[in-house]
């Protein structure tokens, strides 16, 4: 059989554990061990049986220890373990993977990280039938199952053991597995030239904490970066905030939001760049918006009647200028993303708000004016604020029967509060 261009490493795997003795060392190693041989049972029929009683358990709301109990006398405690822990994250995955979840596998990590599949399944949307992929850093296989269905070939890497049989468990039960391959490796021993496309998802989490420094990114990125360079094309998926400045040179950056949260930035170099520069998308829409070259900055001037909130990811792609453009509207601060406008444009790129009142910011005029607007919901939104905004909220102490949004925000150096109600 010749040999994948995956490179991959054969034997027992093995797991660093940094700052530990050998002693601590071991104890790691063997928790992995148990892990994955709780999991590797999972998939037998008598794992399965498990993992339906512990599904019937979280359906009906039975206490934890109620449910362990129920499933101990028939089960052994890491199977117990492996079945009610698979039973919770599928029941949670149900808002990223929908009817899916019910077949898939999970970390608790690796659900948390996994891309929503809505979002996957526009990704992969550029990707033409019968691309070879290289994947990264799969994770539990969210990605690769969108590039799959997509009509793609994915040879994919994780680092992580427990993760590798995730991912496979995972494109076996969509009846994907013809299509795919997943081993253990280090991203850094891809051969991006061997493949038409490399996708990479760098792991954005240490210890369970979310990492915002792609330079603290699993592969770091200059290991992404080296890797993209020597790839004809490449789809880099990151987080939304990643700095202007790390963005490969000719890439098209798309930050795209999901029903008006932005979930994430994707490079794309060679032939899968569409022009360079930004782009925003919308989903579950698929409105997308890219840089008018006919449009200078955006103005900026007095508010008017109607306050405009550009979508995140327009303001992320540096498009609030074709936001404006597009609601013939102007900046009420050359440095603010809050556009203002007399006309009562509806676009899905900005949430408009009609502007009842404008007062410059200090606490005591503003509980005054909601108080006098018998306002007793608030709905707090800012920009260019350093207030904290639920300490706010307690200190406006209200109490009526109306409600309405309030937009804090500065206009040169001075704060402003603008009282508005959704137009």
């Amino acid at each position: 059989m010749a040999r994948s261009p995956v490179a991959r490493r054969a034997g027992t795997p093995t797991v660093q554990v940094r700052g530990c003795g050998p002693r601590h060392a071991r104890g790691a190693l063997a928790s992995v061990r148990v892990e994955l041989d709780a999991f590797r049972e999972l998939l037998t029929p008598h794992g399965q049986e498990a993992l339906g009683e512990a599904e019937a358990a979280v359906a009906e709301g039975a206490d934890p220890v109620v449910a362990a109990s129920r499933l101990r006398k028939s089960h052994d405690a890491a199977l117990t373990g492996a079945a009610l822990t698979q039973a919770r994250l599928r029941a949670r995955g149900v808002v990223k993977f929908g009817e899916d979840a019910a077949r898939m596998y999970f970390t608790p990590d690796g659900l948390e990280q996994a891309t929503r599949a809505e979002v996957a399944a526009h990704r992969a949307r550029r990707f033409a039938p019968g691309t070879r992929v290289a994947d990264a850093c799969c994770g539990i296989g969210g990605d690769l199952i969108a590039l799959a269905r997509a009509g793609c070939r994915v040879d994919a890497v994780d680092l992580d053991p427990l993760t590798v049989e995730v991912a496979r468990a995972n494109a076996a039960a969509l009846g994907l597995a013809d299509r795919v391959t997943v081993r253990r490796g280090e991203a850094s021993e891809i051969e991006p030239e061997a493949y038409d496309v490399l996708f990479a998802d760098p792991a954005r989490r240490s210890t369970g904490r979310r990492v915002f420094d792609p330079m603290a990114y699993s592969p770091p990125w200059p290991v992404v970066l080296d890797l993209v360079a020597r790839a004809g094309a490449a789809c880099l998926k990151v987080a939304p905030g990643i700095p202007y400045e790390l963005i490969p040179e000719g890439a098209e950056a798309e930050w795209v939001s999901y029903r008006g949260e932005v979930k994430e930035a994707v490079l794309w170099t060679g032939a899968l760049a569409a022009r360079p520069g930004g782009r925003a998308t919308m989903l579950p829409s698929g409105e997308t918006l890219t840089a008018d070259p006919s449009l200078g900055p955006a103005g900026h001037g007095p508010v008017a009647r109607y306050l405009y909130e550009p979508d995140g990811a327009a303001i992320r792609a540096h498009l609030v200028a074709e936001v404006a453009a597009l609601v013939d509207g102007h900046l009420i601060d050359p440095q603010i993303a809050y556009i203002t406008g007399d006309a009562p444009v509806r676009t899905p790129w900005a949430t408009r708000y009609e502007v009842l009142e404008t007062l410059p910011f200090s606490l005591k005029r503003l509980r005054a004016a909601l108080r006098e607007r018998r306002i007793g919901t608030v709905t707090l939104k800012k920009r260019g604020s350093a207030l904290d905004l639920e300490r706010l909220r307690k200190d406006l102490r209200l109490s009526g029967d109306k409600s309405c949004v309030v937009a804090l925000t500065r206009i040169g150096t001075h704060p402003f509060a603008f009282i508005c109600q959704p137009a």
